[in-house]
């Protein structure tokens, strides 16, 4: 009896290990993958790009890549759980285990890299001015003196068109970027700066009123945010994002997305970022 009870405890630990090769440990992103779902932290306030939608929808071009990813990861995007993440909260939601993975408009730094691992990029973006249609006054940083920039509190894109540009712009912030653009359509600013995509996604929403400049003077890249040391997961999202490039899928989720508002589709980054 005790030599059966042996070999059965033999075989359970067998099982279980084969199960975390397969799996992974329960806090990394192949772990929560195994059990058939995923927690992802989007932004909820980027048309375009993360939106919650009125009707409790979730769309835009980082909600189609993390989809991707997860299918690829064997998880069905209708067992995916949405939170959002504002840009301040993003390294705390993968640190403290509240999401499996960020895809946020996350640009991979230096400084966040010292908490938390990057997948890809998946997506090379340049800060860029947001303004009026009907306002050809504006064709880059250098035309803001004197004129209102807004952007939102805590970010740092005004402040270098200021340092950088144009000295005597005067900078305006919100709390989002949807109220720089309510400012900007309300006429009570004269630009709104962020990353080209972020802008595209509000100029399709308003082709008739709002235009990108289309003069981009940085250049960042999008990561996928991962737990600190999950390099397996790393790795698995880094093949998912390669084939979702290949394959053409990335093109049409981001044509899809943003192609109304006549946003010049840059071509896709190679996966590089360890």
């Amino acid at each position: 009896m005790r030599g059966s009870l042996r070999a059965t405890a033999a075989l359970a630990a067998l099982a279980l290990l084969a199960a975390c090769g397969t799996s992974g440990p329960a806090d990394s992103l192949t772990g929560a993958a195994g059990q058939g779902k995923l927690t992802v932290g989007i932004r909820f306030d980027q048309p375009g790009i993360g939106e919650k939608t009125l009707n409790g929808q979730y769309q835009g071009f980082d909600v189609d890549v993390a989809k991707y990813i997860a299918g690829e990861l064997g998880v069905d995007p209708a067992n995916i759980t949405w939170k959002e993440a504002q840009p301040a909260d993003r390294e705390t939601l993968l640190t403290t285990g509240k999401v499996d993975m960020v895809v946020a408009a996350y640009t991979i730094n230096d400084k966040r890299k010292k908490l938390v691992d990057f997948a890809g990029p998946y997506f090379t973006v340049g800060q860029d001015l947001l303004v009026r249609l009907s306002d050809n006054s504006i064709d880059g940083p250098q035309s803001l003196n004197g004129r209102k920039l807004c952007s939102v509190a805590g970010s740092t894109s005004a402040q270098q068109v200021k340092d950088k540009f144009a000295k005597n712009t005067n900078l305006v912030e919100y709390g989002r970027y949807s109220d720089c653009v309510t400012a900007l359509l309300a006429g009570l600013v004269d630009a709104v700066t962020t990353d080209d995509v972020i802008l595209a996604g509000y100029a399709a929403q308003n082709p008739e009123l709002l235009r990108v400049v289309g003069k981009p003077f940085t250049k960042d890249s999008y990561g996928i945010g991962l737990r600190k040391g999950d390099s397996a997961g790393r790795e698995k999202v880094d093949a998912a994002l390669q084939k979702m490039i290949s394959t053409g899928a990335w093109r049409s989720a981001l044509q899809s997305n943003v192609g109304s508002s006549g946003y010049q589709m840059p071509s896709p980054p190679a996966i590089t970022e360890r």
